[in-house]
């Protein structure tokens, strides 16, 4: 009698690690990133984007009113007023400003500004923050207010966060979350034959790896790209780019002893910031100079 177990029959191999499902994952990542490759307006940089203007504005949208219906907004008083007056300088300028850096590096404004509807509100909070989203909706919490001082270095966080939104860098998050997440599955199919132990261990490096390798990185690009296109739209809107410095100085004492190692966290470090601020200053300062020299 054949007592011999057919492989089939026989226990499940185990300790196996899969590479041909990361290597299709690479193929497909490859094919992905390739195709959906955008020109981001300001800087020209590549970015990954896979989604419309319109898609976003419509995210945007039910966001903001989805936030608003649940805040107390300030309607009353000379700050609404002077919030909607320093976003209706910023963006009115915009697209001059995208057209002039477009033009310094032979290329064309890419902007489809008709998707952007332009709404401001301002929220009674003690939170130090303030947001613009996909498609144009703008919030300022009170709680900036003190740290900014003045119209000038309030100006610097608006244009900041409406650079945001410009360059789409919203889009470019959910492109590049929807690339991880596709990772992490195709990784847990790779390691699925493998020890629950070693399982674990490996999905645990590969997390991290994710993390501080590609989505805190790509994080800090977009904020430095933001304080970069938003100190230029300050500066153009003929508010005085300068205050921007000490804006920053005086974010980085509110926020002493809290803030993460520049590594672990999605903002450039204060000093980090403020070194690039610095570099840029002398752009801004022309740029200002041209646009509001008839002031």
């Amino acid at each position: 009698m054949n007592t011999m177990r057919s492989p089939s029959s026989g226990p499940r191999r185990r300790g196996r690690f899969h590479w041909w499902v990361l290597i299709l994952f690479g193929l497909y990542g490859l094919w992905y990133w390739s195709s959906n490759q955008h020109e981001a307006a300001f800087t020209g940089r590549s970015q990954l984007v896979d989604s419309t203007l319109e898609q976003e504005a419509t995210l945007g949208l039910q966001a903001y009113r989805q936030i608003l219906s649940q805040s107390q907004l300030v309607t009353d008083g000379e700050l609404p007023g002077q919030v909607r007056e320093i976003a209706r300088r910023l963006t009115a300028v915009g697209s001059q400003v995208e057209a002039d850096l477009a033009a310094a590096r032979g290329a064309k404004p890419s902007i489809q500004w008709d998707a952007f509807d332009w709404d401001v509100s301002v929220i009674e909070s003690d939170q130090a923050n303030a947001f613009c989203l996909p498609g144009g909706k703008i919030a300022v919490y009170t709680g900036i207010v003190p740290i900014a001082q003045n119209q000038d270095a309030l100006a610097a966080i608006m244009g900041h966060e409406i650079a945001h939104a410009l360059l789409r860098h919203g889009a470019e998050r959910m492109a590049q979350q929807k690339l991880v997440q596709l990772g992490s599955m195709a990784a847990g199919v790779a390691v699925s034959d493998m020890e629950p132990q070693q399982q674990r261990a490996l999905m645990a490096v590969m997390g991290v790896g994710a993390q501080y390798g590609v989505l805190l990185p790509f994080s800090r690009e977009h904020e430095s790209e933001a304080d970069e296109v938003g100190l230029m739209l300050a500066a153009a809107a003929c508010y005085d780019p300068r205050e921007a410095i000490g804006l920053w100085q005086r974010m980085g004492e509110a926020s002493r002893g809290q803030a993460p190692p520049e590594f672990m966290s999605t903002h450039p470090s204060g000093s980090t910031r403020i070194a690039h601020l610095r570099e840029l200053m002398p752009r801004a300062l022309e740029l200002g100079q041209r646009y509001c020299s008839g002031e």
